[in-house]
């Protein structure tokens, strides 16, 4: 059985449905108190490389070598994706970011990536 994996912004409240809530920014949130945001884990490993994001955030037309080359991060980082693979073989993942355009960061890429590991 699959479960759903949804992505969410760190801003929203939470829903009953969002099963285990993974923070998956490689920095913590702006304006947000780490007691107010309820969270099952923090996977550093997952997240972009903050080269990776610099140079991603300073020409964001770059969104298709983007994906290329943060695939590659996750690929190098087995350990990390193995504990994301963990939380969604148990239920529900939400992942959690602070993008503003959320369908067009690292959290729709992160989320196809373990979609497609579950699926093999």
């Amino acid at each position: 059985m699959t479960h759903p994996i949804r992505i969410a912004r760190v801003y929203d409240p939470p829903d009953p449905s969002d099963g285990a809530r993974l923070l998956i920014d490689r920095l913590w949130p702006r304006g947000l108190a780490k007691a107010t945001l309820r969270l099952d884990d923090w996977p550093v490993a997952v997240t972009p490389s903050a080269d990776l994001r610099r140079w991603f955030h300073a020409d964001r037309t770059r969104w298709v070598e983007f994906v290329a080359r943060y695939r590659a991060e996750l690929d190098a980082a087995p350990d990390g994706v193995a504990a994301c693979l963990g939380w969604c073989r148990k239920g529900p993942v939400t992942l959690l970011t602070a993008a503003q355009e959320v369908e067009r960061c690292h959290a729709t890429v992160l989320r196809d990536y373990l979609a497609e590991r579950l699926a093999d």
